[in-house]
């Protein structure tokens, strides 16, 4: 079960300008990459899930609340990438230019075990279509 959540105004924006240079130029990618879309992420969650942010680059965790850290990904494909297991890890898709959906809230651990081989940029993938199935495994436990 997936839920979505709004982006909020300057976030959707960024995400409608993108939409409307790839109209423009045809064949060409405009998709945010990078801190630009870590950052869209963190504050999509901390604002959808009431948590609070930690500074910039702090290793590991993005937020916390009551429950503990948690870790932040978002994504426009099809999966994400991790460097080290979490406390708790909260995966986000982008839907549209104002929408995206919580694909994933729960434990680091499953997501960090299912997740492949580690790469060579020390990072291990683990796919969305693989993220729901643990989430729908934990909910109906």
């Amino acid at each position: 079960m997936t839920r979505r959540v709004p982006l909020p105004e300057p976030v959707a924006r960024i995400y409608k300008a993108a939409a409307e240079l790839e109209a423009l130029y045809p064949g060409r990618k405009f998709t945010p990459d990078g801190h630009l879309v870590g950052s869209i992420g963190e504050v999509i969650a901390a604002e959808a899930l009431s948590l609070t942010l930690y500074p910039m680059s702090k290793p590991g965790h993005d937020a916390f609340d009551a429950n503990g850290d948690v870790q932040i990904k978002l994504t426009a494909g099809k999966s994400i990438a991790m460097y080290a297991c979490c406390v708790r890890l909260v995966v986000l898709r982008v839907v549209s230019s104002e929408e995206a959906e919580i694909v994933y809230d729960g434990a680091g651990q499953p997501a960090w075990d299912a997740a492949g081989a580690m790469q060579k940029n020390g990072q291990r993938a683990i796919s969305l279509s693989k993220l729901r199935a643990i989430a729908a495994a934990s909910f109906a436990d």
